[in-house]
């Protein structure tokens, strides 16, 4: 009687599967990244524009609705008290800057009510933010 002599093959790592689950991690951190940057502000009618490109580096979000409603970070703000919170969140960074989204009803005169208010409180690097514009 014959006896089979068992052969045994030496392990090995299979590299397509490894692959494909790094690249589906990379591809959630980065979506996880881009979610969490890109809605800091509240939902408001913003203006369209040809040159909107998204900001990221701003660190304080102004939110200012149709109906004059300020928001600062998330959080209803008072006009009068807007110079005072913004003085205090930019204590550390004078150089921080602002994202400002202005719902695209919102009066003109009530825009530059905010606008001097960051201006009083010694931030310059506002930046107004736009809504792409949808081609023809």
């Amino acid at each position: 009687m014959k006896i089979k002599s068992v052969h045994h093959r030496s392990p090995r790592i299979e590299m397509l599967p490894l692959i494909d689950v790094v690249f589906l991690l990379l591809v959630v951190f980065i979506y996880a990244m881009l979610s969490m940057a890109v809605h800091r502000g509240l939902p408001v009618a913003l203006p369209t524009s040809a040159a909107a490109q998204p900001e990221t580096e701003a660190l304080i979000a102004i939110t200012v609705r149709a109906n004059g409603d300020i928001f600062v970070d998330r959080q209803p703000v008072p006009l009068a008290d807007l110079r005072s919170i913004l003085l205090r969140l930019s204590e550390k960074d004078k150089q921080m800057g602002v994202l400002l989204f202005a719902d695209r009803q919102l009066p003109y005169q009530a825009l530059f009510q905010v606008l001097d208010r960051v201006q009083q409180a010694g931030l310059h690097r506002v930046s107004l933010q736009a809504d792409p514009e949808q081609g023809p």
